[in-house]
């Protein structure tokens, strides 16, 4: 009688393991449902995280901290990016070693969205341009240096973002069409948010008389088009290139003769050519963000893409008056 007692008590319990491994088994499955989305570095993270809400887990590739121009992923990098669902990038010509990453996985199952599918993508400023011709057969390896087949940095302008989210809504919905219904109603009240923020700029700099703003990084061409502003770039597209002597001497005049009262570099790279400029110049030195990377701590605090946004408006407005 013991015997069977003992029987009936391990069937019982193997049942209730069983039960508890198929408890937990639907909790993992439930996970496993859940949209699985890579992306490279903040701007398309913070686009993409708004537009997916809680039907997808939202990763990033490249830390707060690390200049996306100068990252190359690790294979830890490239094996998340296979085992994902969704990969968002913004462009080739900012993540230029994503064609060759996408062809090395082997994997069927991934949507690809390249958020700035659409927009027509300018050349370098005309900044770099001129010096380029200023240089041409003196300094080859200079020029070369100053080069770049076009300027990425579409997420600054609020218009092109609102396009953006829109790229990655439609990829969103074809990798997940359940719930396609949920990222059109979460990529309308986030462009909502960003019509807002572009009537913020437009107010701001409505009747300006001095549209000239002198910056390190040459990351704001489109940002200055949508509002008729006029980007002076010490470097090119590159935060850390550096101007000739004779590139910097042409803008430590440029600064004295228009009255710049500013000159803007930002928080990642060195700041260490503005702050010669500024020096010459007697200007002061402020930040003006190409939002290429937020902490965890500023997240925390609510910092996001909109409020920098509204930062770098601040910001513009000690020099555009």
């Amino acid at each position: 009688m013991k015997k069977w007692s003992f029987i009936v008590v391990a069937v019982l319990t193997f049942a209730l393991v069983l039960a508890g491994c198929g408890a937990s088994s639907d909790k993992v499955s439930g996970d496993k449902d859940k949209l699985k989305i890579v992306t490279t570095f903040y701007p398309m993270y913070d686009f993409t995280k708004n537009v997916a809400g809680d039907k997808a887990s939202v990763e990033m590739l490249i830390d707060a901290g690390t200049e996306p121009h100068d990252y190359e992923p690790s294979a830890k990098d490239i094996a998340k990016i296979e085992a994902a669902d969704v990969f968002v990038y913004n462009s080739e010509d900012m993540e230029t070693w994503v064609p060759s990453v996408l062809k090395s996985l082997d994997s069927k199952k991934l949507t690809v969205i390249d958020a700035s599918k659409g927009i027509q993508l300018v050349e370098g400023t005309e900044e770099e341009e001129h010096h380029d011709h200023e240089e041409e057969g003196h300094d080859h390896d200079h020029e070369e240096a100053h080069h770049h087949e076009h300027d990425p940095h579409v997420w600054l302008s609020p218009v092109l973002a609102q396009q953006e989210v829109t790229n990655i809504q439609n990829g969103l919905t074809k990798a997940d069409k359940t719930n396609a219904d949920t990222y059109e109603k979460n990529a309308a009240n986030y462009n909502d948010k960003l019509k807002a923020l572009d009537g913020k700029f437009k107010t701001a700099f409505e009747g300006a008389k001095q549209r000239d703003f002198v910056t390190q990084h040459a990351a704001f061409q489109y940002l200055a088009k949508e509002y008729n502003l006029h980007q002076v770039a010490i470097a090119g597209l590159s935060p850390d290139q550096e101007p000739s002597p004779a590139r910097l001497a042409e803008l430590q005049k440029y600064v004295k003769d228009n009255n710049i009262s500013t000159i803007y570099f930002e928080e990642v790279a060195s700041p260490k050519v503005a702050e010669t400029l500024a020096n010459e110049t007697g200007a002061k030195l402020e930040v003006l963000s190409p939002i290429e990377g937020i902490t965890d701590k500023e997240q925390k605090k609510g910092m996001d893409y909109i409020a920098y946004m509204e930062q770098n408006l601040k910001a513009l407005q000690k020099t555009i008056k």
